[in-house]
């Protein structure tokens, strides 16, 4: 038992040798390095994972700033388009294409835009390429309806995408509303002006699509709802990967962007393997040694090891410092209190002027202090050592060359134990960033100043653009503006009445006391307009003499009737009657009032408008001075003479209107020596019909002239045919309305007839005005007569011409009006009067014939006086050309006579 004790013991002390106390320290140490190494990786990653955290802040607030500020960019070019519509709500295609054409030219990321009045797109540009989008309801377009109605209803620009766009692709689409200012009633809604900012180039321009970029990206907030949005770019596995998240400020709205590395967190830093190396060789160095030496050679390494690691930390530290320091440009300086001691490090000298760094006191700073900011920085510096706190201050110092420079300073008072007191501080310059923001005050001030003046220039070209420079009264547009808003108001009960005024005799004002007398009548009656009217109603002028009183009342309102409205006419007429005293003439000018109320079940401005134009047409031609509404019959009479205009001009094109004509015989022989031609229209439904039944219609539609042309062309025609039957028919007398005489092409077109000399006259009716100088007419009347052709006097007794136009025409013949034949049978002093006519032409050498000739009797009292030639139903009625060879062949006027 005793050899087996002894034996057992020394391997007792083996064991024990292994985990002796000595040993412990080794184990430690062991656990130490390992625990350093873990920390020392753990450390070196977290300052890693920092590293990766600031590069993809740094990358992510670069494309940031880059997509905010090129997004803003494109919206506020977009902004003076949107205002320019709004100053021009009736802007046409190409005025939207110059200005649009501007914008696209500054800025190659916004694709196109388009303006779409009552949300209809109707303008765009480009067109080319855009074509698809024209005509786009974004009522009807689930997609960019929502964008639209919000941004309609906010009334503030809507950013919505990306879309799918009508014409191909996708964009951003920025949406203004565009509303209209109205100076008597709110600003009312035109439409939406959507810019198409292209989504490929505004990434590409803002780094997004750089294939060199070290960071994955995802965008968040489609429609600019921000979090609340849909990711429309980017891989959707970087928001579950903790990404940095950067917000991207939109006008209405804002993105969120995140982001991560390439290949996401936590990837192996580059000094790993050096690192590890690192720590196995402290490791070794300490291990080997201790295990060596034993209980007091590990107690040393272990301190040694401690003071390694503390030194280690300190040079990362001191290395972080150094580099944060020599980045933000940052001067540093300590000043030891009681000692006047001033420690400034390379970059203070620079910033101070000084060339060296040697020994620097209170008075290197205090030196170059600005005048005007000395007292103040020292008393901050003062301030700050007396309550041994925080000290912070901003001044200016004046460097050599007199440069200004602007340092902000930061600093803190500490004292060690058993140390003098000290203020350790930092100093960097914001020269910069003070003029930057002086810069940017100028600029908003400048700015600010603009604007004014801008807004002022728009009320002034608001004001001249609605209102009529003469009298103050809104015009035309103005008055559109207020129909377009009774139309909306007439949903709700409003309903109008719309008084047309028309100035009679105005014409005659302006041409015998000149423009400036007219001027004082339109003042004088734009004041009458505005007393008569009422508070509530609108008095515009629409034309040259033209005025508008537009009373708009609610349902059932007195104001409406029709006696108050027939008061309110009078009341104008009779102020504008009153006589004004212009350079001691007076002037009177009269009115026509036309009338038209509200009485549809829907709301027509226009028609409206047209209606109390009827009325007022029919006011002047029942004598002027009067008033006169609208009605249904007014109505069905304008049916009727447009169905007959229609007619006539459809008859033009048809051949449907033809020469008839009526023999003119010798007073003596009663032989045919002639005859008229007359316009005859063979309508399809009503038959032939005589010019009463549509000669004041054409007239009106000025084809009067045409017509004449017509009936020219045929007559000599049939002067050829009758020739080539054996009829002995020397002349053709045609009737010559005054626009055709007044044609600069008659003569031209006359020659071109082959017309034989003698066989044509032309008629002119009296009322030709023949007394007047005018210088195409009598060019035209001499070159007719060169032309072979006679002229004749038509109508002669009803008209204007006197003895000298005789005299100055010297037509070929008279014909005496029918009014002043018929009742010669039984009026002696009628025919005594038709006598003196006859005579009169006589002693000038004119011939002289008689229209209207119904009787005998007629043609036996037309010869007594001496009178040559008759026309009437007492020897022929009009006929065709056909039945003319049968008449005169006949022969049966004679037997009648």
């Amino acid at each position: 038992m005793s050899q087996t004790s002894v034996e057992a013991s020394p391997k007792r002390q083996e064991r024990n040798g292994l985990f002796r106390l000595s040993r412990i320290p080794a184990v430690l140490a062991l656990i130490v390095i390992v625990g350093a190494g873990l920390f020392a990786e753990m450390q070196n990653r977290g300052i890693h994972l920092k590293s990766e955290q600031a590069e993809v802040l740094n990358d992510l607030s670069l494309i940031r700033a880059r997509l905010e500020g090129a997004i803003n960019g494109n919206i506020q070019l977009v902004r003076g388009l949107v205002a320019a519509i709004a100053t021009e709500p009736d802007m046409t295609q190409e005025r939207f294409t110059a200005l649009s054409k501007r914008l696209l030219d500054r800025n190659a990321q916004i694709r196109n835009i388009a303006a779409a009045p009552g949300l209809v797109v109707s303008m765009t540009y480009p067109l080319e390429g855009n074509e698809a989008v024209i005509g786009l309801d974004y009522t009807t377009n689930a997609e960019q309806l929502e964008a639209t109605l919000r941004a309609r209803d906010s009334q503030e620009m809507v950013l919505a995408g990306p879309v799918d766009l009508v014409q191909g692709g996708q964009g951003f689409v920025a949406r203004f509303p565009v509303f209209v200012p109205s100076e008597h009633s709110a600003d009312h809604f035109w439409g939406i002006v959507s810019a198409v900012i292209d989504t490929e180039l505004l990434y590409r321009h803002s780094g997004l699509l750089d294939p060199d970029i070290d960071i994955s990206v995802a965008i968040i907030g489609r429609d600019g709802l921000g979090e609340d949005g849909l990711q429309f770019f980017g891989d959707p596995s970087v928001a579950s990967d903790e990404p940095i998240m950067a917000e991207v400020a939109l006008p209405a709205g804002s993105w969120v962007m995140k982001a991560t590395p390439l290949g996401g967190w936590g990837q192996e830093p580059e000094n790993s393997l050096r690192l590890h190396l690192w720590i196995l060789l402290a490791a070794s160095l300490i291990m080997v040694p201790t295990l060596l030496s034993g209980r007091l050679i590990d107690e040393r390494q272990r301190h040694i090891r401690q003071l390694k690691d503390r030194e280690l930390q300190l040079e990362k530290i001191s290395r972080r410092l150094g580099l944060a320091l020599e980045t933000s440009q940052v001067g540093v300086w300590e000043l030891d209190i009681e000692n006047n001691v001033l420690f400034w490090d390379p970059r203070m000298n620079e910033l101070y002027g000084y060339e060296s760094s040697g020994p620097r006191d209170y008075t290197h700073w205090a030196s170059v202090l600005h005048p005007e900011d000395k007292e103040r920085a020292e008393a901050d510096f003062a301030e700050a050592l007396r309550r041994r706190g925080k000290y912070h201050s901003e001044y200016r110092l004046v460097l050599p060359g007199n440069t200004i420079r602007y340092i902000r300073a930061l600093g803190s008072v500490y004292q060690n134990p058993g140390e003098p007191a000290r203020i350790v501080g930092v100093n960097w310059d914001v020269t910069e960033d003070l003029n930057r923001n002086e810069e940017l005050r100028r600029a908003s001030k400048l700015t600010e100043a603009r604007n004014i003046e801008l807004e002022a220039a728009r009320t002034r070209v608001e004001f001249t653009a609605m209102h009529d420079a003469l009298t103050g009264l809104p015009n035309r547009r103005y008055l559109d503006e207020v129909l377009a808003e009774h139309a909306v108001n007439f949903q709700h009960g409003e309903r109008a009445a719309l008084l047309h005024v028309d100035l009679d005799r105005f014409k005659q004002i302006n041409d015998t006391l000149g423009h400036p007398a007219g001027d004082s009548v339109l003042i004088h009656a734009a004041k009458i307009l505005t007393t008569c009217a009422g508070s509530q109603d609108f008095v515009a002028r629409v034309g040259g003499d033209e005025f508008v009183v537009v009373c708009r009342r609610d349902t059932g309102s007195p104001d409406l009737h029709s006696g108050r409205l027939s008061d309110l006419a009078e009341e104008i007429i009779a102020g504008i009657r009153d006589p004004i005293l212009y350079e001691g003439h007076q002037c009177r000018c009269g009115a026509s009032v036309g009338i038209a109320v509200d009485t549809d079940g829907i709301a027509d401005p226009s028609r409206l408008l047209v209606n109390a134009d009827i009325a007022l047409y029919r006011a002047k031609a029942q004598g002027r001075n009067g008033h006169q509404f609208f009605t249904d019959s007014l109505q069905n009479e304008i049916v009727r003479t447009k169905k007959i205009a229609d007619d006539i001009l459809s008859g033009i094109d048809r051949g449907e209107f033809t020469a008839w004509f009526q023999p003119q015989v010798d007073a003596v022989t009663h032989e045919i020596i002639g005859v008229e031609a007359l316009a005859r229209w063979n309508h399809p439904t009503e038959g032939v019909l005589p010019p009463g039944a549509f000669l004041k219609i054409a007239d009106e539609l000025n084809v009067v002239g045409t017509i004449d042309r017509i009936v020219l062309e045929e007559t000599t025609g049939w002067l050829a045919k009758w020739q080539a039957a054996g009829l002995d028919l020397p002349k053709a007398s045609v009737n010559v309305s005054a626009r055709r005489l007044n044609d600069e092409g008659l003569i031209e077109s006359l020659r071109g007839m082959s017309i034989t000399p003698g066989t044509l006259s032309f008629e002119l009716v009296e009322s030709i005005f023949l007394d007047e100088h005018d210088d195409l007419l009598s060019w035209n009347v001499e070159s007719v007569k060169d032309l072979g052709i006679d002229i004749e006097i038509d109508d002669f007794g009803t008209g204007y011409a006197s003895i000298v136009s005789l005299l100055n025409l010297k037509p070929k013949r008279l014909k005496i009006d029918r009014q002043l034949i018929l009742p010669i049978v039984r009026s002696p002093s009628q025919r005594q009067l038709v006598g003196s006519i006859i005579d009169i032409g006589k002693s000038l050498g004119i011939e002289v014939l008689a229209e209207g000739v119904e009787t005998l009797e007629h043609a036996r009292i037309l010869r007594q006086l001496g009178c040559q030639y008759l026309q009437g139903f007492a020897f022929a009625r009009p006929m065709c050309g056909d039945e003319v060879v049968e008449f005169v062949r006949s022969r049966r006027w004679l037997n009648a006579s």
